[in-house]
């Protein structure tokens, strides 16, 4: 749950900085604006970051899992874990979108 927390955490942060500098950019000339990619380099790296932890987040669960010698299915796919999956796809969707400029982002 700590893992899913950080990486939710992470990747709102990440297109929170993405959106603000997206309305900030906007709204001041081009010409004082040194590295305009800065801000959406930073938030697709932290939804990318994220993403990732909560990849790994999965993997560790299910290894943790399979240490313990759970082989009952209703406790590989606990809540949580497929909290995260979705959210991965989700993120996965959505970094794409953000990355190709596809979307409404």
């Amino acid at each position: 749950m700590a893992w899913i927390r950080t990486a939710i955490s992470m990747i709102g942060f990440g297109f929170t900085i993405f959106k603000f500098f997206q309305y900030t950019n906007e709204e001041s000339p081009v010409a004082s604006i040194r590295h305009a990619e800065t801000p959406r380099n930073l938030g697709m790296t932290l939804v990318a970051v994220g993403t990732l932890a909560l990849a790994v987040a999965d993997w560790q669960h299910r290894v943790f899992l399979k240490d313990i010698g759970e082989s009952q299915a209703q406790h590989v796919w606990s809540i949580s874990f497929v909290v995260a999956i979705v959210v991965v796809l989700i993120e996965l969707l959505t970094f794409c979108g953000v990355l190709l400029r596809v979307g409404p982002y």
